[in-house]
């Protein structure tokens, strides 16, 4: 059986466009791409469309179906009620490059950015040898298929550009995941560097990119949340505080901020300047960023190695200090209430004199 259905389908390219309708026939059992490529075939030869497999494993045919991310290939006609109106566009958070064709560059940017596997030093490749539940624990993640679905419907992505530098998207918190869990992978910092260098915590776990995974990847409950856990443990757990404390075994780096006391405090004019304790840089353009509200450049100090004696023991003076083994993001020479000359963020008071 076939029947003309109506679609309106977004036709133009990056300097503009507009939504054009088309009636097209559709039959039985037919999905969005097959009426896409009879219209093709039809009435719009020149309309352009990426797609591959049309079997839902190459993710190439992402577009957007009555305001829905959706993979063409994979939405039946039969979904759609006989007198609705198919409306296909191009993902709205990418750049256009010609009618539902758009630029995904971005995130193969944010993949090279992404540091790969590590295998082990000491092991041989061919030698390596994982139990069976950790290869099904991350054997989910390993079902993308890079349609990027999850990226054009993700909010902080899609609403807000200045954003995109600093947020990698869920399609790349849950390769760091999926690293972080391996027992081969000798790096030992992927959700620091999640939470750190990928934006991890700019997500708010609203789960609209489980919604749209046509692998049906739990992307939030079982990726984003438990990275989310541990950078929470290592950072503000207090038997892991103690346990840092103790043996001086924390991943954050101590700092390095030897400035001068005055009381309590350091002042400004002490160091010649504002001075906004971002890390113990010291460096004039990261201090410069971190007076206007940013601080993206600053040097972060490395770890110290444990305070032990020549005997290899941890001093009893180690245990009774009286400042944290993490550093503190303000130095470790500043008490609360903050004086306004010392703060990393713009305050109204801020070049008042003082």
């Amino acid at each position: 059986m076939s029947a003309k259905r109506q679609f309106r389908i977004w036709r133009g390219d990056e300097t503009g466009g507009d939504l054009q309708d088309y009636m097209v026939e559709v039959n039985e059992g037919e999905v969005v791409l097959d009426v896409i490529h009879r219209l093709q075939a039809t009435d719009a030869p020149d309309l352009a469309c990426r797609w591959n497999c049309k079997a839902g494993k190459c993710g190439s045919c992402s577009m957007e179906i009555n305001g829905k991310p959706r993979l063409g290939c994979m939405t039946r006609m039969s979904t759609f009620g006989d007198e609705e109106t198919v409306t296909v566009t191009p993902l709205r958070t990418f750049p256009v490059i010609r009618d539902l064709v758009t630029d995904v560059s971005f995130n193969y940017e944010k993949a090279r950015e992404t540091p790969a596997f590590a295998p082990p030093a000491d092991v041989a490749p061919g030698d390596y040898r994982m139990q069976q539940v950790d290869v099904e624990r991350s054997q989910e993640f390993r079902k993308c298929i890079e349609c990027f679905l999850c990226q054009t419907v993700c909010h902080v992505i899609r609403d807000h550009d200045e954003n995109k530098q600093a947020f990698s998207g869920p399609r790349y918190f849950i390769r760091a995941a999926e690293l972080d869990m391996h027992p081969l992978d000798s790096r030992t910092d992927r959700k620091e560097y999640a939470q750190a260098e990928q934006g991890l915590g700019f997500c708010n776990i609203t789960k609209c990119c489980t919604e749209v995974c046509p692998e049906h990847i739990k992307i939030t409950d079982n990726g984003i949340i438990p990275m989310k856990e541990r950078v929470v443990d290592r950072r503000y757990d207090p038997l892991v505080w103690l346990g840092s404390k103790i043996f001086r075994r924390g991943e954050t780096p101590q700092t390095s901020v030897t400035t001068a006391r005055q009381g309590s405090t350091t002042s400004g004019s002490a160091q010649g300047g504002l001075h906004s304790h971002a890390g113990g840089s010291h460096d004039p353009r990261a201090e410069a960023q971190a007076q206007s509200g940013v601080n993206w450049d600053r040097e972060v100090p490395h770890p110290t190695a444990p305070a032990v004696d020549d005997r290899g023991r941890l001093p009893l003076t180690e245990l009774t200090f009286d400042r944290a083994a993490a550093p503190s993001p303000f130095g470790d020479d500043v008490t609360f209430p903050l004086p306004p000359e010392h703060l990393n963020f713009a305050h109204p008071d801020q070049d008042k004199q003082h």
